[in-house]
């Protein structure tokens, strides 16, 4: 009898609890079947479109691009091609820009990288005069925006020698990175345990090696998002490269850029650098896609 009450009285407050659902709560229980996956679908397919647009645009010779629209390839497959792609390997300004891309994002992503992971551990982990206070100057500077700094950066170049280098771009790019990345991996840092810090500590650690072989691979996932974050604000950058870059040192995006005030009708060009520019970060996105997702989840959940 006694359990049967208790049974009763259990059961109770839970349908009492149902029937207290709002209209909001029944909405989203019935959105949440496949009916809305398959709405989620279409839209990202949807957002697939100007991508799959572009690839197919860039493998068309410039008579068909004009006579039709790109969609008329699933019509008439013949008009493939990789003429245009040939040709955009035999232009030396949009390959030297490319190459100037890779000079310019690989070395400020590796430097933001290296330098902010170290400072980051250091503002965790390590005891300094005004530790806290200098911390607090560094995440200052995330409010400061690039536009405020082109001019007085670009003078100070152009008096050291700098302006117009791709060690400039560099620079610039380096400095402005090295906030956010300082303030993610401290904060990152801080969640790792104290006692194993410690352990390792009496097993004779010293700071670097306690560095390198614990907190850095603890660290992986944010390394790893600051790093795509950092490449991706790089790769796609236009006003940095416009102000701080010559004819010889402009990177991708620019030089796209150039080839559409200069040429205008030059789309067997234009289209294949703009697909070749674009696919590069994605590749690295998706290389590094299980790291940063990691990265962005840690500390979401205790």
């Amino acid at each position: 009898m006694t359990a049967t009450a208790d049974s009763v009285t259990k059961a109770g407050p839970a349908r009492t609890v149902r029937a207290k659902q709002s209209l909001g709560s029944r909405i989203a229980e019935r959105l949440g079947g496949g009916l809305v996956r398959v709405l989620l679908i279409l839209v990202g397919l949807f957002w697939l479109v100007p991508t799959v647009g572009l690839l197919l645009a860039s493998l068309r010779s410039p008579q068909d691009m004009s006579a039709s629209g790109w969609w008329t390839v699933f019509t008439k497959p013949s008009q493939l091609t990789f003429d245009s792609y040939q040709k955009l390997l035999e232009n030396s300004d949009i390959t030297g820009s490319l190459w100037n891309t890779v000079l310019i994002t690989v070395p400020a992503t590796l430097l933001v990288v290296v330098v902010g992971s170290l400072a980051g551990y250091a503002f965790a982990w390590m005891e300094f005069p005004g530790r806290d206070w200098w911390f607090l100057g560094v995440v200052s500077l995330l409010v400061v925006p690039v536009q405020v700094a082109l001019i007085p950066i670009a003078e100070l170049f152009g008096k050291i020698g700098l302006f117009g280098t791709i060690f400039g771009v560099i620079l610039f790019h380096t400095g402005f990175g090295l906030p956010f990345a300082v303030f993610l991996l401290r904060n990152f840092f801080a969640e790792i345990p104290r006692e194993l810090l410690e352990a390792a500590r009496l097993d004779g650690a010293g700071e670097l090696r306690l560095f390198t072989r614990v907190v850095m691979p603890l660290g992986g996932p944010a390394i790893a998002s600051l790093g795509i974050f950092q490449f991706l604000w790089v790769w796609n950058d236009m006003l940095v490269a416009l102000v701080f870059t010559k004819s010889g040192t402009q990177p991708i995006t620019v030089a796209l850029q150039t080839q559409v005030r200069q040429f205008g009708n030059n789309v067997d060009v234009l289209a294949p650098g703009a697909f070749i520019s674009m696919v590069i970060p994605l590749a690295v996105f998706f290389a590094f896609q299980r790291q940063f997702v990691s990265g962005v989840m840690a500390g979401a959940v205790k």
